[in-house]
């Protein structure tokens, strides 16, 4: 009873409260205004995107702050490779929005079509009735084209060909659309200022009970899906041109809830946050199994890792981000942050972590040194902040932060400093 109790704990944590706030529509600029995203060679055959190389930094000073307005409940956003589009996951709202990062305006709007489904009380330990098109995480991959999306209660992700919406309508074969066996999501496109509609299915595959977390490998071949009441990770082979255009070729157990992912393509590795106990779970990216644990203090929800292959986990129950040697799993140092750490990002640089703060209403900013953290700012958040995303040029980042109580974005800025 113990432990079931401590794993409700930690679900409520993440989980955040539901809000009831409506959406304030911003102002469109044409889909077609936008630039699409520059596209060179590179030596993976499947990753032609590459963002703009950036001139050096040593240090970044807090500017202003700027808000735009979601959708209820966004848990989760994302860039792509080029820094120029960022999508939002609007769990409450059932949909993702897309914004243009010069403008902040809105471009388009994918709304799920909804469908009753189960959830679960955790205070009353039974299940509810709730609804399955919940966005949760999301990832991009093959240069930016598909947005797979995990769905809260539908036990799945769900992929979306952003760089061609035709292609959703036109991937279903006839043979599929005659089956039951393969079950789809219908998708509704708006864009804001405008009459346009649009509308598709996309297929439902599934993972496990409750997916989070959507990572991928380098070349864009597989992604690992964190399953968190299955207590497992999915990986998926993808496969551009044959619909549903991902498989699950295996399933790898772990102890207890997992969450945060990262995938370290230089070894064949990837580290799962085990938010549900106190371990990294370590994947052999060869076999797809389970290779050993890495002890860890309690509670890590999410993981980043910069280039030297350290690790970075922040622990939400007890307040603190940390730097892991995955080779030893010995912990280098650690540095106390405001109340429940939930999403860390790293700079473009790695030399700097940004770090939502759910209950304190309070976004962390530090600089990683050689052998600690030091702060740079706290900056407070409304809403309940939980997802984080970094833009930069050669003068300015930016963090994009979503709140889940408000479903708001807060864009802070800093000056970059040579």
């Amino acid at each position: 009873m113990r432990v079931f109790l401590t794993l409700v704990f930690i679900f409520l944590l993440d989980a955040g409260c539901q809000s009831s706030a409506g959406t304030e529509k911003i102002a469109a600029v044409p889909y077609s205004d936008i630039p699409a995203p520059v596209r060179v060679k590179r030596r993976h055959a499947d990753s032609a995107v590459i963002p703009p190389v950036l001139k050096p930094y040593k240090n970044i000073e807090y500017q202003k702050t700027e808000l735009l307005q979601s959708a209820p409940g966004t848990k989760s956003v994302l860039f792509n490779s080029t820094g120029s589009r960022l999508y939002a996951m609007n769990l409450e709202g059932l949909s993702v929005y897309e914004f243009d990062q010069p403008s902040r305006k809105i471009i388009r709007e994918f709304k799920f079509k909804a469908t009753k489904g189960t959830g679960w009380d955790y205070e009353k330990d039974k299940p509810i009735p709730s609804l399955q098109e919940k966005p949760v995480e999301a990832c991009l991959s093959h240069d930016d084209r598909i947005l797979w999306i995990s769905l809260h209660n539908a036990e799945g992700i769900v992929p979306i060909r952003i760089d061609s919406l035709l292609a959703n309508r036109t991937a279903i074969p006839a043979a599929v659309k005659d089956s039951s066996t393969q079950k789809v999501k219908r998708v509704r496109v708006s864009y804001p200022g405008t009459t346009q509609k649009d509308s598709f299915d996309v297929p439902l595959i599934k993972t496990g009970k409750t997916p989070k977390v959507i990572s991928r490998t380098e070349d864009s071949k597989y992604l690992l899906v964190s399953n968190w009441h299955s207590y497992n990770v999915s990986v998926l082979e993808t496969n551009l041109h044959e619909y549903p255009f991902a498989k699950v070729i295996s399933t790898v157990p772990v102890p207890s809830i997992p969450r945060g992912i990262v995938v370290d393509d230089k070894h064949d590795r990837s580290y799962v946050a085990i938010m549900g106990g106190a371990t990294l779970t370590v994947i052999n990216n060869t076999a797809w199994m389970k290779e050993t644990e890495i002890p860890v203090a309690s509670n890590p929800r999410h993981i980043v890792m910069d280039t030297s292959g350290k690790l970075f986990v922040s622990y939400n129950r007890l307040a603190k981000i940390a730097c892991i040697e995955p080779a030893t799993g010995k912990t280098l140092f650690t540095a106390s942050t405001h109340a429940q750490p939930r999403t860390i990002i790293l700079s473009k640089n790695y030399k700097f972590l940004f770090v939502t703060c759910y209950s304190s209403d309070t976004v962390d900013v530090f600089k990683i040194n050689e052998s600690n953290f030091s702060k740079v700012a706290s900056l407070p958040c409304k809403g309940h902040p939980v997802g984080v995303e970094v833009f930069e040029n050669d003068t300015t980042l930016e963090a994009w932060v979503c709140s889940y109580s408000t479903g708001s974005l807060s864009v802070f800025s800093f000056k970059k400093i040579e």
